[in-house]
């Protein structure tokens, strides 16, 4: 009998596309092939979050075997749009089915969220090891964020495929250590089977980077300037964050620097264009030496989410902001990065309360050797728990274990 190869990835994104969702199992693929695992890779065909032009159906890379796959790809700024891609690209997926019986194990990601039925079902027929990586929980999120109805088809139709996913799986691996303690109390699997493995950012640290080498400096000139970055979807609350930037607009001595997307951005644009506010910033995602750049000319740098999403989704950019050594304020319920924040690496915003985020930016920029130490606080925890190397590290040591 043919030996089965070690590794399939199942997922959308992937190499060359620039977002998270694509370069963290990027990354965590081009371990495992350095690790001397047989690693293929099963994706979507490239269409928005990428510059390459031509991108061939197939190629090598890090040795990596990687096959793309053509889908319908909507505006994903409508929900109908997604639905329509997320179908496309798992019925896409689930024709070439057959094809994952070469394989011992399958990685699969949670987005979209109803792929991992496909991976499911070649665990099922082909007794091949399946390990789903939860970067965020579904229907959960989309209920309370009152984007899907407790009753509807299609939060029946993810419980069927949780409940299915979760049976087959050999192994999940959460973000956090409260996502872990969700899926534990919500998804009938055991606590000895979901691994927790954060997502990391590269260490591209500069320190003592002149300013005027910056593009963003004219900008902000001298001002105390506070970051946010990455998505600005339904899960991140910004409210609190709007309310501070009209809070400061007449502050000459604070800027707020913003980028990202997601359907929430264009508010953000709304009301500095409607308010004519001059000290907020408001760019489309940056990527590469201008997302650096953006970190590196800020003192401080805001996570959030919307009230009853902790535990469902990470705010995996805070790992970004304390690579570059910055304070971190958050905006969320208790986490592993509020219990960071509590270790001096930056300021808690409870209750998701605008009153409080106006109150540390006051203390922040009146005391702002106080928000620089916090910020060496929070790259000393980077380095000790959220680098590239220790969180695949993780992954190596769950696959040597899978993988027989």
């Amino acid at each position: 009998m043919k030996k089965k190869k070690d590794i399939l990835f199942l997922l959308q994104f992937f190499y060359p596309e620039y977002v998270s969702s694509a370069t963290l199992p990027f990354d965590t693929a081009s371990r495992l092939a350095d690790e001397g695992f047989d690693v293929d890779v099963l994706c979507g065909y490239p269409h928005e979050y990428t510059d390459a032009m031509n991108v061939p159906r197939r190629e090598t890379v890090n040795h990596i075997n990687i096959k793309r796959v053509k889908y319908l790809q909507l505006d994903r700024k409508k929900a109908i749009g997604r639905i329509i891609n997320y179908l496309s690209l798992t019925v896409a997926m689930f024709f070439r089915l057959f094809t994952m019986k070469k394989y011992q194990t399958v990685i699969v990601y949670s987005n979209p969220p109803i792929l991992p039925f496909v991976a499911a079902m070649a665990s099922k027929l082909f007794k091949c090891r399946l390990i789903f990586v939860a970067y965020d929980l579904y229907p959960e999120i989309a209920l309370r964020t009152n984007s899907l109805s407790e009753g509807s088809i299609i939060t029946r139709l993810m419980n069927f495929i949780n409940k299915f996913v979760y049976k087959q799986a050999s192994a999940v691996v959460a973000l956090s250590s409260e996502m872990k303690e969700y899926i534990v109390q919500n998804r009938n699997i055991g606590a000895d089977k979901v691994y927790v493995i954060p997502n990391w950012y590269k260490d591209e640290y500069q320190a003592n980077v002149k300013k005027q080498e910056n593009q963003f400096k004219s900008l902000v000139k001298d001002r105390f300037v506070i970051g946010c970055f990455g998505n600005m979807g339904i899960a991140q609350d910004m409210e609190p964050i709007k309310d501070a930037i009209r809070y400061y607009k007449n502050d000459d001595k604070v800027c707020f620097l913003l980028s990202g997307h997601g359907s929430k951005h264009s508010e953000i644009e709304k009301m500095i264009n409607d308010d004519k506010i001059e000290n907020a910033f408001l760019y489309g995602f940056l990527k590469g030496e201008e997302y650096l750049d953006a970190l590196r000319v800020s003192n401080c740098a805001i996570v959030s989410l919307e009230k009853g999403l902790t535990g469902l989704c990470v705010p995996s950019k805070t790992y970004g902001y304390m690579m570059q050594g910055l304070a971190i304020v958050a905006i969320l319920g208790e986490s592993d990065i509020v219990r960071d924040v509590r270790e001096n690496a930056g300021y808690h915003v409870p209750d998701n309360s605008s009153e409080k985020l106006i109150e540390i930016i006051a203390e922040m920029k009146d005391n702002i050797s106080d928000c620089y130490l916090r910020g060496e606080i929070s790259r000393s925890l980077y380095l000790k728990k959220y680098t590239s190397e220790i969180c695949l590290e993780k992954y190596v040591e769950l696959l040597r274990e899978i993988v027989q």
